[in-house]
């Protein structure tokens, strides 16, 4: 490698986090407003420029609690983006997260520095985006959909435990697929994913339910072969 190389110069590196919920059985991204040029006034995924004095993660996380005052996301790394031409200032290279969280636990700053708005969107009604975050956010909702069939990865959506009639209707609107109750229920308590907390709870005025949560440590398996 040489240093001195011209072509090594004017390079940066964008981290790009698609966080997600469910509320009421349909599954959203947020999405931030974009307040300074370019591509002033559009909405586009939580994320910008690294520093060069912070790690890929580290970089992530504080552009989200920047933009959005979210903070003590888990992040799982979902997919690169090089294209020569993805941002008219620079020639940037894209590395994208994903994070699930529950929306009602968290307060996300409808302004900041850099933003002017942010909104959840149903994954079905996205607006134009910025950049190439429409390509970013489509991989990322199939990463989505790859994780929580082989992981623990909802915990960070139920930290408090889950009924087994709301935990299908989450898995079914991430993955647009219906299920079988009893088959269901019986596959999930099966693979050692979950456990009893030994409390009930409504869901949707339905008579009390069990409340489980997810297991700490759980090994990676497909849910639903």
């Amino acid at each position: 490698m040489e240093v001195k190389n011209k072509l090594y110069k004017n390079q940066g590196i964008h981290v790009i986090t698609s966080i997600f919920t469910v509320e009421q059985g349909i599954t959203k991204v947020l999405l931030i407003k974009r307040k300074n040029q370019p591509f002033l006034g559009s909405w586009v995924l939580t994320g910008g420029a690294l520093y060069n004095n912070e790690d890929l993660e580290s970089g992530a996380l504080r552009e989200i609690k920047e933009k959005t005052g979210i903070e003590g996301l888990e992040l799982i790394a979902s997919k690169a983006y090089g294209k020569l031409d993805r941002s008219p200032v620079m020639r940037m290279v894209a590395i994208s997260y994903i994070a699930l969280i529950d929306s009602n636990r968290v307060h996300i700053l409808k302004e900041t520095r850099n933003t002017s708005d942010a909104e959840w969107f149903p994954i079905d009604k996205i607006p134009p985006l910025g950049f190439d975050h429409e390509e970013i956010l489509k991989d990322a909702i199939e990463e989505l959909q790859k994780q929580i069939v082989k992981s623990n990865i909802l915990k960070g959506l139920f930290p408090n435990g889950i009924t087994m009639p709301e935990l299908q209707k989450t898995y079914e609107a991430i993955l647009n697929k219906k299920f079988d109750r009893r088959n269901f229920r019986k596959k999930l308590l099966s693979l050692n994913l979950i456990e009893d907390t030994n409390t009930t709870n409504k869901f949707e005025g339905n008579k009390p339910a069990k409340v489980y949560r997810f297991k700490e440590k759980v090994e990676d398996k497909n849910i639903f072969l």
